[in-house]
């Protein structure tokens, strides 16, 4: 009775307050989360007592939004900036934090990826997944803008029945009736408060749903564009949808009551192609998506992130917590091209997206930046060949084509400048746009505009220059395949280190997400040529486009090793990407084309034909992630709120610090502070999950000059499955470093190759 009484009082007190707050609203009122932690030993789909008590404190204005009851505990409610403050202090409260808005981070790349390592035998895309490893029965999560239930890409033809252990639900509006859903698509909700529905309005959704686990679809097209069969990676794979975004954005609090019912439906891999700003958060407790992922790993959920688009700014890259597995964006063998034909017939390549009604024949007025200039004593000759906006004489501009340099400013900016001038059409001399061709000029797809490298741009303006009347066209956007090199990193796709802690790795991985076809929304009418209906399937570039790939060989991953945790499943893809294109050049990174390094695309880009047997796996256990939570500063008692089934005994280290974040067991490495003359020692941990059951690996390193490294043992001797074998990395030079340098630790045998980068750097931004 003493207890509830105690309780009572502090629940009359808090109501107090807050109503004294409410009656002085200040100017960030709003919506915020209430992050509470685990859910302990409370039943799941039940509210924890000190939930429901400070809930109940709310509950008389309306003001809830979102609850979390399965995974995790907390809610979302409207409040003003001052009760927000009061809740902070209230016990069993890890974080309050304002509900952010996260972007969105928008059939030939599955071929791509099984094609690269077969050389000389090229294999239809009707027998890509005619492998036994074809993601039967995994539940694939997606957590994006909804679904367009009546794409081909979601019929089920063929599939048996639902799952007994799902406990999903399809629910229904008005425009989503259950019989939008069917065997293919299992589940459906929706957690957006501006459109209370699971129909996909925007076909972000639709793209990355089809992209992980859609039907094989033949005859798919862009209106012509990219044509072949669309299937998705693990095309027997369920899909639950749960709605946490529109078009703009997806709100934080939304992405959590997705997550959190995710975990209690039942999902197998969690697929989010979304996340944060760089660089927004110290505290991991104010990052929904990393909240969210910790409470479904800890529920043996494996989360597959987009790492950004941001790129190539360094530390650009988001969602880089330790238990969430992190996707960069590279580019496929299929280009799309958009040919130049001078007046002398000369033909460019470029590249671009659109749908061009000029002649073939080079009959159009061609002109460049310069000479368009338009008379004024402060527009330079730099900023006309750039045709920075407000350079260019329209009376110069209207009806020609226009050569331009991307030196200075955006391309959509001058783009849009140049289409109102009323030019004929665009030349952008751009190498990494031709090589990407991926720019989409949304509302105006008929304009004819192309990118075209710097040497032939240099050439063309070299005719322009040596021509009375030069003159060009732009032919129509086709496609082409066996584009070399390939696969190259995104120019836009986010990279390390990783701002939260430079002794982490991230990315984790990369994939294609460049020019991916694949299913889209009707309703969505953005990429649709004037009158003509909205493409059933659109081509788009991002690691929205990346992540869903990685959660499609998650889930075929999954469908074999049913008993594999997400961090084995993770190993398994990190330790067995290749690094080099299929001619054994390595791999390269835009722009520029420089040799891609791990902060470009992690541990390499995925083998699909690897990926399912890797011979040794790095588990990352959740012993490992409370440990994280140490070096990175929190105190038990934070932890204890977080992680409510911690083990008994279990204590921060005394010496707990961010560089004893290198210790964690993961399949890369990475250092922070190294310095000459220190020796810097780290270890890891491998288990056996290979065919043969005795058997010895031993170890090659490929490393830096000046920088030794030895392992020991340098054998590993394994004599039965699931045994377990750790080793020493030790790491020193006698030089200092000028930047940060890259190597690789390779265990190998007769079959297998297991493969993990390291990362050295002089400095760390970790938060303490």
């Amino acid at each position: 009775m003493a207890r509830l009484s105690i309780l009572f009082s502090i629940s009359l007190c808090l109501f107090a307050s807050i109503t004294n707050a409410a009656s002085d609203r200040s100017e960030e009122a709003g919506v915020y989360i209430v992050y509470m932690g685990g859910k302990g030993s409370s039943t799941p789909g039940t509210l924890r007592a000190d939930q429901a008590r400070l809930m109940n404190s709310l509950s008389e204005r309306n003001a809830m939004v979102q609850v979390f009851k399965h995974g995790f505990t907390g809610f979302a409610a409207h409040m003003s900036k001052e009760e927000a403050n009061l809740i902070t202090r209230e016990p069993g409260v890890v974080s309050v934090f304002p509900d952010k808005e996260l972007k969105l981070r928008t059939t030939r790349s599955w071929s791509f990826l099984k094609l690269q390592h077969y050389l000389d035998n090229p294999i239809p895309a009707a027998e890509l997944h005619s492998s036994t490893a074809n993601g039967a029965d995994t539940i694939i999560g997606l957590i994006d803008s909804g679904v367009w239930p009546e794409s081909k890409s979601f019929n089920d033809q063929g599939m048996g029945p639902i799952p007994k252990r799902w406990k999903g639900t399809c629910q229904e509006t008005e425009d989503f009736p259950a019989s939008s859903c069917n065997r293919k698509i299992i589940g459906a909700r929706h957690f957006d408060t501006r459109n209370q529905t699971s129909r996909d309005v925007d076909g972000h959704g639709s793209h990355t749903s089809s992209t992980a686990a859609g039907a094989s679809v033949p005859g798919v097209s862009y209106y012509g564009l990219a044509p072949g069969t669309a299937i998705g990676g693990s095309p027997t794979s369920r899909i639950a949808v749960y709605k946490a975004c529109y078009a703009d954005g997806c709100d934080s609090s939304a992405i959590l009551a997705a997550m959190d019912t995710a975990i209690h439906d039942g999902v197998d891999i969690m697929s989010l192609s979304l996340g944060g700003e760089p660089y927004y958060t110290f505290n991991i407790w104010t990052d929904p998506i990393a909240v969210g992922a910790f409470h479904a790993v800890e529920h043996g959920i494996m989360v597959v992130c987009a790492a950004g688009n941001d790129g190539p700014v360094p530390s650009s890259v988001v969602n880089f917590a330790p238990w969430i597995t992190t996707i960069g964006a590279s580019t496929i063998d299929r280009h799309v091209y958009a040919n130049v034909v001078l007046g002398t017939n000369q033909v460019i390549k470029g590249g671009g997206i659109q749908f061009s009604g000029l002649s073939d024949s080079p009959k159009y007025p061609l002109i460049d930046g310069v000479s368009a200039k338009v008379r004024a004593h402060n527009i330079s000759d730099e900023l006309a060949r750039d045709c920075l906006p407000g350079s260019l004489d329209i009376s110069k501009v209207k009806g020609r084509i226009v050569l331009c340099f991307n030196e200075i400013s955006s391309v959509g900016d001058k783009i849009q400048e140049i289409i109102t001038q009323g030019a004929r059409g665009l030349i952008m001399v751009d190498d990494t746009e031709k090589i990407e061709s991926d720019l989409i000029l949304t509302g105006d797809l008929t304009f004819p505009f192309t990118s075209i490298g710097s040497k032939d741009g240099n050439a063309t303006l070299k005719y322009i220059q040596s021509n009375r009347n030069p003159t060009a066209t732009i032919r129509r956007s086709a496609t082409s395949l066996g584009y070399k090199p390939a696969p190259i990193v995104a120019s836009f796709s986010s990279r390390g280190p990783s701002y939260l802690s430079h002794n982490l790795l991230k990315p984790d991985i990369t994939a294609p997400g460049v020019n991916i076809i694949a299913a889209w929304s009707k309703m969505n009418t953005e990429f649709a040529l004037p009158g003509q209906a909205p493409p059933d399937y659109v081509v788009i570039s991002g690691t929205s486009m990346a992540t869903p790939h990685i959660a499609a060989v998650a889930a075929l991953i999954k469908s074999q090793h049913p008993t594999w945790d997400p961090s084995a499943i993770r190993s398994a893809i990190m330790t067995t990407a290749v690094q080099t294109c299929r001619d054994g050049s390595p791999i390269l990174r835009l722009p520029g084309l420089q040799e891609a390094t791990p902060y470009d695309f992690g541990a390499g880009e995925v083998n699909i034909e690897q990926v399912m047997n890797p011979g040794l796996v790095y588990e990352t256990s959740m012993t490992d992630h409370y440990l994280f939570l140490c070096n990175l500063g929190y105190n038990m008692s934070t932890i204890k709120l977080i992680a409510k089934n911690i083990p008994e005994g279990f204590s921060c280290p005394k010496n707990a610090s961010t560089e004893l974040i290198s210790n964690m067991n993961y399949p890369s490495i990475a250092i922070a502070k190294f310095k000459e003359n220190i020796d810097m020692k780290v270890t890891r941990t491998v288990t056996n999950v290979g065919d043969e059951e005795e058997t010895v690996y031993e170890v090659t390193v490929d490393a830096p000059e000046h920088i030794k490294v030895k392992v020991m043992p340098h054998k590993l001797h394994f004599t039965k499955e699931f045994q377990k074998r750790s080793f020493d990395v030790n790491f020193s030079t006698k030089y200092s470093l000028k930047s940060d340098v890259f190597g690789w630790i390779t265990w190998s045998n007769d079959k297998y190759r297991v493969r993990s980068p390291f990362v050295l750097s002089k400095n760390d931004r970790s938060r303490n």
